[in-house]
């Protein structure tokens, strides 16, 4: 069996926390070389560089200053209602979740964060992008 090319992908991570959020691009680049990686601070930020980039996965935490991860994907939604989203929260807020849930959330990740889970997230929003590369 022939071995695969990783395909490529665009991540957008929006988080305020600077170390987690190099943290985050460190372990996603070491897994996933082939990734594009765009970082934003805020969700202000984060919709700008989404509408400039129009990356395949969004990774975006809930309580940002300035404009927060709950108002970002709605934002997302409004420009590509089918974007794979995956939201990050030190709060396991069943209120908080269930607002993700109508937003289409892909995956719900608590901190601090797994990294085997940010994986496994990751996958699943990366074989949703392209269903044939799943079934092979």
């Amino acid at each position: 069996m022939a071995t695969q090319q990783p395909s490529a992908f665009s991540l957008l991570i929006v988080e305020d926390d600077k170390a987690a959020l190099e943290v985050m691009v460190r372990m996603v680049s070491l897994k996933y070389p082939e990734c594009s990686i765009i970082k934003a601070g805020n969700g202000v930020q984060g919709i700008e560089l989404f509408k400039e980039h129009t990356p395949d996965i969004i990774l975006t935490d809930v309580n940002m200053p300035v404009m927060d991860g709950i108002e970002l994907l709605r934002a997302v939604r409004a420009i590509k209602a089918d974007a794979s989203c995956i939201v990050l929260t030190a709060y396991s807020d069943k209120i908080v979740f269930g607002k993700f849930k109508d937003l289409g959330v892909s995956a719900y990740l608590l901190k601090p964060l797994d990294f085997q889970q940010l994986f496994a997230a990751l996958e699943k929003c990366r074989a949703a992008l392209k269903p044939e590369a799943a079934e092979s």
